[in-house]
């Protein structure tokens, strides 16, 4: 008798299922009906350096600091050096520090940092000097001024900052522009760590003498 219709299409197909079912069964693969292909597994956990990672992207030699990169929105720690001279005394080594930071941050994040989701908002170029005359002996300076940079890259050099050799021990760093007189003191909040871009780091207006 022949089989006609849907009848007949369901045969064929249940014939050919069976047929690849043994293929699969002489190569020794069982056979599935549930879907396998989920897509490439993940190669790192977001945001997350494996102790391996860190010790291959260290620099051998220079003075170890931490600067803040940009990873899911928020800041992030990560290792970095800097080259400063013996010879340089404490207001010279500030500077130094600071620009090194500077370039630091502006650099192109590792391979292992890119895979992770690292990124940097400050612009290549960025330079920075001591204080003017009259300022406050903490007091740096920038090229461009603080409020005319990216909100990501104004927290991420001012938190770096605030962390570092570069600035005072409270936390908070006195920023201005080589082109401008004014001076403010910026603070580097949890606020701002987790949501970098939602504002301007706080800040209060430094006198100048």
């Amino acid at each position: 008798m022949r089989v006609r219709g849907p009848r007949a299409r369901r045969v064929r197909v249940l014939a050919a299922t069976g047929a690849l079912a043994g293929l699969l069964a002489g190569c020794g693969i069982r056979a599935t009906q549930v879907p396998t292909d989920f897509g490439p597994a993940p190669s790192m956990v977001p945001c997350e350096l494996s102790a391996t990672d860190l010790a291959t992207q260290a620099t051998p030699s220079g003075m170890p600091v931490e600067v803040f990169l940009l990873c899911s929105g928020a800041l992030v720690r990560v290792n970095r050096s800097v080259q400063v001279a013996e010879s340089a005394d404490e207001a010279q080594r500030r500077v130094v520090v600071a620009q090194g930071l500077l370039d630091a941050l502006a650099g192109d994040p590792s391979d292992v940092e890119n895979e992770a989701g690292y990124s940097t908002a400050v612009p290549p170029g960025l330079g920075v000097t001591g204080p003017a005359p009259g300022d406050p002996e903490d007091a740096l300076r920038l090229s461009t001024a603080p409020d005319a940079l990216p909100r990501y890259a104004l927290a991420q050099i001012v938190c770096t900052f605030a962390d570092s050799a570069a600035a005072g021990d409270n936390g908070s760093v006195v920023l201005g522009s080589t082109s401008a007189d004014s001076l403010r003191r910026y603070e580097c909040t949890p606020e701002i760590q987790s949501a970098p871009g939602k504002g301007n780091p706080p800040s209060t207006e430094v006198g100048t003498s």
